[in-house]
């Protein structure tokens, strides 16, 4: 392992000199990019109903953003339930398992579950399949639906052009919309006002001497 990490000017940004690095460092990418695609990307409006695909870290950043933006039903969306008691504790209201509706499209169970659709989406898997189901479970008129995942290289998203034409809106984010040199350290200021949360984030800890044992308990998906 190096001692000295080497980056691009641009790649690096200076922070409250107080703020652990063991903590901030987690806004480099997961939880910004999260968090402000729900804040800064799409702007989700206070009473709003938001539907998040998959409850990972960039997942559980999607639901804190929309909290904080005053969302009232926050549907948690992914086929392991173990997440759900997180995404709760992150602002969550609701869950679907897709496992358990084997029959009916995906996109097909939110329009039915929120009587008409939902206002915002995010996929935060980046499968373009989920990608397609959280345009449509938007509402007509008004719908905004965001991608956050990255697809596979070369893989290509589709929908009918009735989706878009009645009125949805999909758009991409990319680190949540922040710009990094001169937005990052308003994060970090947010974290040391007791404002954002990162801690909650963090469910281990392993020294560099176990770093393979990291990315298996990482690769288990347990909390």
């Amino acid at each position: 392992f190096l001692s000295t990490p080497v980056a691009l000017e641009i790649s690096v940004v200076k922070v409250e000199p107080t703020a652990p690095l063991d903590k901030v460092c987690l806004l480099g990418c997961g939880i910004t990019t999260g968090y402000g695609a729900a804040v800064k990307t799409a702007k989700v409006e206070e009473g709003s109903t938001v539907a998040v695909f998959g409850l990972g870290g960039v997942g559980l950043s999607v639901i804190q953003g929309a909290k904080a933006c005053g969302a009232k039903r926050i549907i948690g969306v992914d086929i392991n339930p173990g997440k759900f008691p997180m995404a709760t504790k992150f602002g969550a209201t609701e869950f679907v398992n897709p496992n358990d509706h084997p029959s009916t499209p995906l996109q097909q169970v939110l329009v039915d579950l929120t009587d008409g659709g939902v206002d915002y989406s995010f996929e935060c898997i980046g499968n373009i399949g989920l990608m397609r189901a959280a345009l449509e479970c938007t509402h007509k008129g008004w719908g905004v639906s965001t991608i956050i995942g990255v697809a596979g290289a070369g893989q290509e998203i589709s929908t009918r052009p009735f989706q878009l034409v009645t009125g949805r809106t999909w758009k991409g984010s990319a680190f949540g919309g922040f710009k990094g040199r001169s937005e990052l350290p308003g994060l970090v200021e947010k974290y040391t006002k007791g404002e954002l949360d990162i801690d909650s984030y963090v469910t281990h800890r392993f020294p560099v001497e176990e770093i393979n044992r990291a990315f298996e308990v990482m690769h288990e998906g347990t909390w």
